[in-house]
């Protein structure tokens, strides 16, 4: 399913946005559903958004409030989550990861981490003053 590789993590100020990326080497986004994730120290990993490669269709988790936007330029086949106004409870290991679109049970499972099969290895996101 290819080599997932995030990029763009930082240590930011509360307020403050970030620009994550994903890029996917060796197969196209076409197949594939390409979620964010995030797990903080001693929380379970949640799912933060998820879009379609096919499509584009996006899915968010509901503790977004409109702060997140995931979006793919399939031409660079890279997908971006863009975080405005982070907040401390943001701070955590933020993953991409893959699954190919005929594999999903459910829409339902498009937010839970174990639906997918494919993982990056994580980016450190840190919000604090």
């Amino acid at each position: 399913q290819g080599r997932l590789v995030e990029s763009g993590g930082d240590l930011v100020q509360p307020g403050g946005s970030l620009k994550l990326s994903c890029a996917v080497n060796e197969v196209k986004l076409d197949n594939y559903v390409i979620g964010w994730f995030r797990q903080a120290p001693g929380k379970e990993r949640e799912g933060v958004s998820c879009i379609s490669g096919i499509d584009g269709t996006t899915y968010y988790g509901n503790f977004m409030k409109g702060r997140f936007t995931i979006s793919m330029d399939n031409a660079e086949n890279t997908v971006y989550l863009q975080m405005n106004n982070l907040q401390p409870e943001d701070t955590a290991v933020y993953y991409c990861a893959t699954v190919p679109i005929s594999r999903v049970r459910a829409i339902q499972f498009l937010l839970h981490p174990s639906t997918y099969e494919n993982w990056g290895q994580g980016i450190q996101v840190t919000v604090s003053s």
